[in-house]
C-alpha cells in the first residue's frame, strides 16, 4: 500500500511533531491504527548499549495484558530478543517467520494470539543506528493483508528520520539545560543580540537580576532599557565591531558602574557559513552581582574540614573584609581572628589573603 496524498497529511504530519506530543507520537500512532484497523499498534525504542538499555514503548489502542508478543515489556519480547535484534531494517515480518524454527514456539504464540482476540501482527524494524534501535508494531483482530505490510515498509523510513532527528534534538535540549544550569551555579549570566544590538534571548536568572536592577524587564526585541549612555555605546560599537570582522576577539563591555556588571561580548559561530551578516548573533556574557551561597559555610566546611567559625571568617576575607573588619563583624579579637586565619591558610594549602580570596571565588562557596 503506498503513501498516498492524504497518507502524508493524516500520517507523515504528525511525525514533524511526535517529539513535541505527550506521549510522544501519540497521534501518528492513533491515526496508523485507525488507517489499518488494527487493534493495536506500538512504537518500541531503545537508545544504549545493545541487550542493555530498556525498552520504552508507545503505542495507540487498548494496551494488551503483559506477555503478549507484541508489548515491549512482555516476557516473549525480552526471551525472543535476539530474533527481534537480528530483524534487517526495512523488511515486514510476520509473527511466523520469527517462530519458524521451533514448532513448539510457534504453537505457543499463535495460542497467546488466540487468547489476546487477536489474528496476526506485522513487525518492521525501523532503524539499527548506534545507540538507537526501533521497531514498529501492528497487531489485527483478523489476518494481516500485504496491503499493511506496505503501509509499514513505505513508513519505515519517515519514523527512523523521526526518531534520529528525536535523538538529537533530545540531545541538543539535555547540553542546553546542563549548560544554563552551570552558567546559573557559577553565578554568570548571559544575553544573546542581533546585528542591531536588539535582544534576542537571555537566562532567566539575567532577567529576575534585571527586572530587580531597573525595575522593568528586558524585553525581546528591543534594545536594552536602563543602560546608561556610555554603556549602551560600548555594547553598540562591540557589536558592530565583531558584526564586521568574525575573526576579532571579544570586547570586554562596561555594562554597569554600581554594581559593577562587566560583560565579555562575542560573536556565536552559525552553523551557515553563507548567512547574511544581519542574522549574526552576539553573546554577552557576564557575572551577576550576588552574594555568597547559604551553602557556602557548609560546603567550606565539607571540602576543607573548616569549622564553622573558621569558615565563616574565610567567607568574610572573600568579601573584602580586612582581618580586623572581620574580627568585629564576628564579634573576635583580632588576635583570634588571625589565629584562626593561620589554621585556614595552612588547611587550604593556600599563602596569604590573596591567595584564599581567589581560591573560594574560585570553588564552590560562591556558587548559587
Amino acid at each position: 500500500m503506498a503513501l498516498t496524498s492524504s497518507d502524508e497529511t493524516d500520517l507523515l504530519l504528525p511525525l514533524l511533531g511526535a517529539m513535541r506530543e505527550t506521549p510522544r507520537f501519540s497521534t501518528f500512532l492513533e491515526r496508523l491504527r485507525r488507517r489499518t484497523g488494527a487493534r493495536y499498534i506500538a512504537l518500541l525504542t531503545r537508545q544504549g548499549a545493545l541487550g542493555k538499555a530498556p525498552i520504552i514503548e508507545f503505542h495507540a489502542g487498548a494496551p494488551l495484558p503483559s506477555g503478549s508478543p507484541v508489548t515491549g515489556s512482555s516476557a516473549l519480547f525480552d526471551l525472543d530478543r535476539a530474533h527481534y535484534d537480528s530483524l534487517r531494517p526495512g523488511r515486514v515480518y510476520a509473527l511466523g517467520e520469527l517462530v519458524d524454527h521451533d514448532p513448539l514456539l510457534r504453537a505457543q504464540r499463535w495460542r497467546e494470539l488466540r487468547e489476546l482476540g487477536l489474528a496476526d501482527e506485522r513487525i518492521v524494524r525501523i532503524l539499527a543506528d548506534t545507540g538507537l534501535d526501533a521497531w514498529l508494531v501492528l497487531a489485527r483482530t483478523s489476518p494481516c493483508s500485504a496491503s499493511d505490510s506496505a503501509l509499514l515498509s513505505n513508513l519505515a523510513p519517515y519514523v527512523a528520520e523521526a526518531l534520529r532527528s528525536g535523538r538529537d534534538l533530545d540531545a541538543a535540549r539535555d547540553s542546553a539545560r546542563i549548560n544554563a544550569a552551570g552558567m546559573a551555579r557559577s553565578g554568570n549570566g548571559w544575553m544573546t543580540f542581533d546585528a542591531d544590538g536588539r535582544l534576542v534571548d537571555l537566562s532567566g536568572q539575567t532577567q529576575t537580576w534585571w527586572s530587580e536592577r531597573y525595575g522593568q524587564p528586558p524585553r525581546i526585541g528591543e534594545r536594552l532599557l536602563g543602560l546608561a549612555r556610555p554603556a549602551e555605546r560600548a555594547l553598540l560599537t562591540a557589536i558592530e565591531d565583531l558584526a564586521q570582522d568574525q575573526t576579532a576577539p571579544p570586547r570586554p563591555v562596561l555594562l554597569s558602574d554600581t554594581p559593577q556588571v562587566e560583560a565579555l561580548v562575542q560573536r556565536i559561530a552559525m552553523d551557515d557559513a553563507q548567512a547574511p551578516a544581519n542574522t549574526a548573533r552576539f553573546l554577552a556574557v557576564f557575572a551577576l552581582p550576588h552574594a555568597p551561597s547559604r551553602d557556602a559555610q557548609a560546603r567550606l566546611t565539607a571540602l576543607h574540614a573548616l569549622p564553622p567559625r573558621e569558615a565563616e571568617l574565610a567567607l568574610k576575607l572573600s568579601e573584602g573584609l580586612s582581618i580586623a573588619e572581620a574580627a568585629q563583624a564576628m564579634g573576635l579579637t583580632v588576635e583570634t581572628a588571625r589565629n584562626y586565619s593561620k589554621r585556614i591558610y595552612a588547611k587550604l594549602g593556600v599563602r596569604g589573603k590573596a591567595e584564599l580570596v581567589r581560591r573560594i571565588l574560585e570553588g564552590t562557596a560562591h556558587m548559587t
